[in-house]
This record gives structure tokens, sequence and C-alpha cells, in this order.
């Protein structure tokens, strides 16, 4: 394949104790317990650049969330040999706090974003507290930063980052929500973020609680399984078993690469 990528998963953080109430809108009442929450971010290697996906959260905003972070996940990509200042493109799914902090430590980066994600995040539903909760107005205001420093680059829809990268706006989750696509030797892969906190979630069709528009969300999930072509190619934002079906890639950092097959098939 002539633009195959390599992408790995790199855990910085976890959330646990949970309740399947937490996990979906409409839970199994059978149900009694829950997975924990897991938090990533995603590093696509290949063609010569390295492409980072979400720049995760850091201490400040772990301890007044009451997340357990792990390692801040600029740190976790200077153990994988990645430094900040050598990262040329970032691709925020979402404004979210858990997929944009930390975005002053990327001095060289260029920000991809889709424009309805600036405009919900900064427009009249952040006058809602149930909506705002997601979100952390400094992280939004360094985006701004950045938007007024020439550094963002802005997509409608569908868009292109590089050869064999794309991204989609799929919305449901936050407003201007977009998912990855990326080629790799076993086909495309898709980095669904939130789209799909687990692969429950998209797999019983009942959406995570957070949640804007739920027929956006309903028609993300038609849309990821068209862009990935096969179950086992998409992957969600922050399921742990994405860290036992995928082979580990490092011994410094909790690593996982997306672009080898993983151990289980979620085909029928």
């Amino acid at each position: 394949m002539g633009n195959a990528y390599e992408i790995y998963a790199l855990r910085y953080a976890t959330m646990s104790p949970r309740t399947p109430n937490m996990n979906f809108l409409q839970p199994d009442p059978h149900d009694s317990a829950a997975q924990d929450l897991d938090y990533f971010v995603w590093l696509i290697r290949g063609q010569g650049r390295e492409i980072l996906v979400d720049t995760g959260f850091n201490a400040e905003e772990a301890s007044a969330r009451a997340r357990k972070l792990t390692l801040n996940p600029v740190d976790a990509l200077e153990r994988f040999g990645v430094a900040a200042s050598s990262v040329r493109d970032i691709i925020v799914t979402h404004l979210h706090y858990d997929h944009a902090g930390n975005l002053d430590r990327f001095s060289n980066a260029r920000f991809h974003l889709q424009e309805r994600e600036m405009a919900y995040a900064t427009g009249r539903c952040m006058c809602n507290g149930l909506l705002r909760h997601p979100f952390s107005v400094e992280h939004v205001t360094q985006m701004v930063r950045h938007v007024y420093g020439e550094r963002v680059n802005f997509y409608s829809g569908d868009g292109e980052i590089a050869p064999g990268v794309t991204v989609h706006r799929v919305g449901g989750h936050s407003d201007g929500l977009q998912v990855v696509k990326v080629e790799t030797a076993r086909g495309p892969v898709v980095l669904a973020s939130d789209a799909a906190h687990y692969y429950a979630n998209l797999q019983r069709k009942s959406p995570f609680p957070i949640v804007y528009n739920i027929g956006d969300m309903a028609q993300g999930w038609e849309t990821i399984e068209r862009l990935a072509g096969h179950p086992d190619r998409f992957i969600p934002g922050h399921d742990p078993i994405v860290t036992e079906i995928y082979p580990r890639a490092s011994d410094k950092v909790d690593a996982w690469a997306l672009h080898l097959p993983p151990s289980r098939s979620f085909a029928k």
C-alpha cells in the first residue's frame, strides 16, 4: 500500500470505578459492573511524518476532575521518542478537556479542527452548564490564541491532513467531533475518538451519556462503519479492551500498535 502508516495508542490516565449508567445512555439492566475509562492520545507515523491525534490533559485538570493521571501525555510522547517541539501536525478531534489540554506545549505544531467545534465551544451552547461541563475555558481560550496566531487549519466536514490520513465530521458527542481515517497495511483504521467511547457503544447502538445530538451520533456510527469497512478496524476512544487485544509497542510507556491485527475479532 502506497500510503501505509503506523498508529500507536498511548494511554496516559484512567478513571475507576464506574457504573453502567456512566457508560451507556440506556444501560443493560442486567449489568452490575462497568469497564474503567482509559484515556489515550494517538500517534500516526509514516511517510516521513508524525501526526498526533489529541493532546490529553495535565495534572491540574486531573486533580480538578478526580481522574488518575499516570503520565502527562506530552511526557509519554517523549518517552516514546517524540519531542513536543518536533510535532508539526495535531488533529484535535474535539475540544473537550481530555482531548485538548496541553495545547501550549507544542510550539511548532499546526492544529486541525472542525470549524463547527470552534463555533460550538465559543457559542451560545456554552451558556448551559451541562453542555459546558466537558470543556475547559483555559483550553478553549488557548485554541483561540492559536487561531489568532494563524496556527489552526479549519475543516468543514471531510478533509485531508496528509495522503492517507483524512478527517470526517460526525458530531453527536460534541457538535464538531471528527474521526480520523488512517491507511495502514491492514486496511483503513478509523480512530473514532468519542464517537464511541467503548466498542459496545457502537455495537449496542447505545450512546455514551455525554451527548449533544443523538441523531448525529447514530449517523456517525454508520459513517465509522463505512469508513473502516470491517468491525476490527475502528478504534474506540476510551475502551480498556484496546490494551488487551493489540500488541504492546513499548516497555517505557503504555503504548499499543493499532496498525497490527488485534488478537481477537469482532466480526460475526
